[in-house]
């Protein structure tokens, strides 16, 4: 007879049960919409778009879209209170946030590379 999940989680320990509904919690926040972000911040699209400069069909149209600039998407996390950070994962290695993408005034490579060593 197949076994139903929720009859599995029923029959655990109160404090396994709470255990595994905290870490699903925190699966599930770690992959959110813009406007699924926002809810869970506690926000309304009217104070999002407060902080942006913006009208709040604004904040709603940048919810829908399924493309942003990075500036629009620092923007509007840094008005929600947060920072944007970006992450290059590969297989073969470590992740490796990037650096002067998601920056106001980011750093631009000269194309030169500089010597090491005494000068």
């Amino acid at each position: 007879m197949p076994r139903n999940v929720n009859d599995i989680i029923k029959r655990l320990s109160p404090a396994l049960r709470k255990k595994v509904e905290a870490r699903a919690a925190h699966l599930i926040a770690e992959e959110m919409t813009m406007r699924e972000l926002r809810r869970a911040r506690k926000l309304s699209q009217e104070r999002v778009a407060k902080e942006l400069g913006i009208g709040q069909e604004g904040v709603s149209k940048i919810e829908k879209r399924t493309d942003l600039m990075i500036s629009t998407l620092r923007k509007t996390v840094e008005a929600m209170g947060g920072s944007l950070a970006l992450v290059a994962q590969f297989p073969d290695s470590e992740p490796v946030i990037l650096s002067g993408i998601a920056e106001d005034n980011p750093v631009r490579p000269t194309g030169k590379k500089r010597a090491h060593g005494s000068a």
